[in-house]
């Protein structure tokens, strides 16, 4: 009896540890997560080592862009969409990869990066120019296009300005439209010209969940931002503005 009370009592001592092993292994695990959701909420907001490149309201050449154009020649402008949290440096990669998971500083990041389609002219001055950015948690990167097919968001925020190294553009906002990964008309900017800009236009009033009366001539240049739809695997929202300089 001595032998089996005896083998009891190391029995329970090796589920005890046992039990503490997990226990401690749970915790770190769970501090580990916490810790990488935190990273990667800290990732999709920019820090004060970028806003000092941020440029100013103004009406001409932005030389804080070509500061940081230095750190990244891949650096093509900084958007900023009134009273939202979109207010971030824009990248233009080899494609339209590049910018999917890495920062402006060339790292890997699950936020990625503001990116120009790489179709489009660096400038800016296609017809229609098309903004990728990740929906994120709580606002950051391109989580706030998200809430324009609300309809008291999208009265809200109707303005936004597009900073190039070059000259400024200011952004009216006129139109929501949610649609798929797949809508060509949407995401091919290379299929919309001066020519093809009216029928553009009409596509968009009649596909928008959001949609306002801007004047919009057949010259002028069109920007559109887009993110993924959280309701929907291949699901995309895009909000649409005007460029004026």
């Amino acid at each position: 009896m001595e032998v089996v009370a005896k083998a009891a009592r190391i029995g329970n001592k090796v589920l005890s540890f046992v039990a503490v092993v997990i226990i401690l292994v749970l915790l770190l695990y769970s501090g580990y997560s916490l810790w990488d959701t935190s990273n990667v909420f800290r990732q999709g907001f920019i820090g004060e080592e970028l806003l000092k490149f941020k440029p100013t309201q103004g009406d001409g050449a932005n030389p804080t862009l070509a500061e940081l154009m230095k750190i990244n020649p891949d650096v093509c402008g900084w958007i900023t969409i009134d009273d939202t949290n979109i207010d971030y440096p824009l990248m233009q990669g080899k494609d339209n990869l590049e910018y999917v998971e890495k920062d402006i500083y060339g790292e890997f990041s699950f936020s990625g990066a503001i990116f120009l389609d790489y179709r489009n002219k660096v400038d800016f001055s296609d017809s229609y120019n098309l903004l990728y950015g990740h929906h994120m948690t709580k606002g950051a990167m391109f989580s706030d296009v998200g809430e324009f097919v609300e309809t008291d968001f999208f009265e809200q925020h109707r303005t936004g300005t597009l900073f190039l190294p070059d000259s400024t553009h200011r952004i009216t906002l006129f139109a929501c439209v949610s649609t798929n990964a797949y809508d060509q008309a949407v995401f091919n900017p290379m299929l919309q010209n001066q020519s093809t800009i009216s029928a553009f236009l009409e596509y968009i009033k009649s596909n928008a969940v959001q949609y306002r009366e801007i004047d919009i001539k057949q010259d002028d240049l069109l920007i559109g931002l887009s993110t993924c739809a959280n309701v929907e695997t291949n699901g995309r929202t895009i909000v649409f503005g005007r460029l004026d300089k």
